[in-house]
């Protein structure tokens, strides 16, 4: 490597602005995490349909960020190689962050300009679309902004720089579901859920502009041209960039079943903590078939209960940010994968108190113990895998690495939702009301075999 291209150790002031734009990011992931299972039940989605809508994350990221991340690898442009996907993404997503949460009046709107009788589901049609823009989008952004870790920070700061990522990701994830609860709390105010959407799209469009105006990447060239003759990027199709993706090291298979089953149990409370919440804590009985009176007279405890879902994720998201950068520091002390293991077992323990008691203290108090393996599986699985990248092919690692992301998740919004449409009991009124708890007993096995096969992991630091 050329002296000139040698990188300076990133201080904390820069680490600070380096993970700004992913604030924003997760800003406008986590409404759309939290506020999304509200806004297409009122439209209309039951359990299983709700999770099939939940599909877009999954096969976006399978999709867009192999793709993407190659593609960024092999960009050259004036604005450089990452950031025109960061903006690109913001920006697309920030139009279908408005369109979502007003989709069933967008579709009255076509309805009488029509002058037609759509059908009753087109609400739903519209906003299930908007979930599959605002996931492609933010995997647009996603996977770029990882493969500028290794672009732009030295290798001994990889740790730590996914650590502010990590604390990036909690903030955003605080300060997007705890807006709401304490104008609530503060005055009295219940925002409504578009402003909350318009919110999280000037979120992730002006943090993803700073970052763009502040982070100079070292060089638009190609990184095989001007260091590393031996490690031409070629037009290579996936299933080859898949095996020369293994073939990396043994340790990357291991690291990507750790994944795999860490993103099943991760995404089994992602996923359904906001149904749970209103449905088995506040005990609302489903909604999906209810009529008009029935809905409003269980208006407030189905808004106490979406409340309450963004305190505990602020809570969840606040021991994330408070524990991201330990993480980072213990990590570097101790070896990533007996962090992470102790991190993942914090989680369990977590989610098996949710299933067990729907006490109000208790789920709000095991969602900030959950935090903790969240701060981990944010930063420590991704540092693993740094180690055996080979400079120039950043982006397309991190994005084939997304596949174990989001592959996981498909078995969680199809078999999951499936198992919790299966498990009805009536309610109150003679409703129907579901056992959401049951993700938590799932994604709680889950993650023990995440933990067990990050035991087998070996890291080229070695095991301290």
């Amino acid at each position: 490597m050329n002296d000139n291209n040698a990188m300076k150790k990133f201080s904390t002031a820069q680490f600070l602005n380096f993970c700004l734009g992913f604030f924003g990011l997760q800003f406008a992931w986590q409404m759309r995490i939290i506020l999304s299972g509200p806004v297409t039940e009122s439209l209309g989605a039951s359990p299983f349909l709700y999770g099939l809508i939940w599909l877009a994350g999954p096969f976006t990221g399978m999709v867009v960020q192999p793709l993407v991340g190659a593609m960024s690898d092999k960009t050259v442009s004036p604005f450089g190689r990452r950031r025109p996907y960061l903006l690109g993404g913001a920006i697309i997503a920030a139009l279908a962050l408005w369109i979502f949460p007003n989709s069933g009046s967008i579709a009255n709107v076509l309805q009488n300009a029509a002058g037609i009788t759509l059908h009753p589901l087109t609400g739903l049609l519209i906003a299930a679309i908007m979930i599959w823009v605002i996931d492609a989008c933010i995997n647009i952004a996603q996977g770029p902004y990882r493969a500028l870790i290794p672009d732009v920070v030295p290798q001994e700061q990889h740790s730590l720089a996914n650590s502010y990522i990590s604390l990036a990701i909690g903030l955003g994830s605080v300060v997007a579901a705890a807006t709401a609860p304490f104008l609530k709390w503060a005055f009295n105010y219940q925002m409504s859920i578009p402003a909350q959407f318009i919110m999280a799209a000037l979120a992730f469009t002006l943090a993803m502009i700073w970052t763009c105006i502040t982070i100079k990447e070292k060089s638009t060239k190609r990184v095989d041209a001007a260091d590393d003759n031996n490690s031409k990027i070629e037009n290579v199709s996936f299933w080859q960039s898949l095996k020369d993706f293994f073939a990396l090291s043994p340790e990357v298979g291991k690291i990507c079943w750790m994944q795999f089953f860490t993103w099943i149990g991760t995404m089994c409370m992602m996923i359904f903590f906001t149904q749970y919440a209103v449905h088995t804590v506040f005990g609302v009985p489903d909604m999906t078939s209810a009529d008009a009176v029935t809905q409003q007279i269980y208006n407030d405890a189905t808004l106490r209960g979406t409340n309450f879902s963004s305190i505990c994720f602020a809570i969840f998201n606040l021991v994330c940010f408070l524990v991201a950068i330990p993480i980072g520091i213990l990590s570097a002390k101790f070896g990533n994968k007996k962090v992470h293991i102790i991190s993942i077992l914090s989680m369990i323990a977590a989610y098996l108190g949710m299933g067990l008691s729907h006490n109000l203290y208790v789920v709000a108090a095991m969602m900030g113990l959950a935090g903790i393996g969240w701060a981990s599986i944010c930063a420590l699985p991704f540092a693993m895998l740094s180690q055996f990248i080979k400079k120039g092919t950043e982006g397309s690692v991190m994005g084939i690495f997304n596949i174990f992301i989001a592959g996981p998740q498909v078995f969680v919004c199809t078999l999951v939702a499936w198992i919790i449409s299966k498990c009805s009991f009536t309610a109150a009124d003679n409703l129907v009301n579901y056992h959401w708890e049951y993700s938590f007993y799932i994604g709680a096995l889950t993650l023990l075999l995440a933990a067990i096969v990050a035991g087998k992991v070996k890291e080229i630091s070695g095991d301290k």
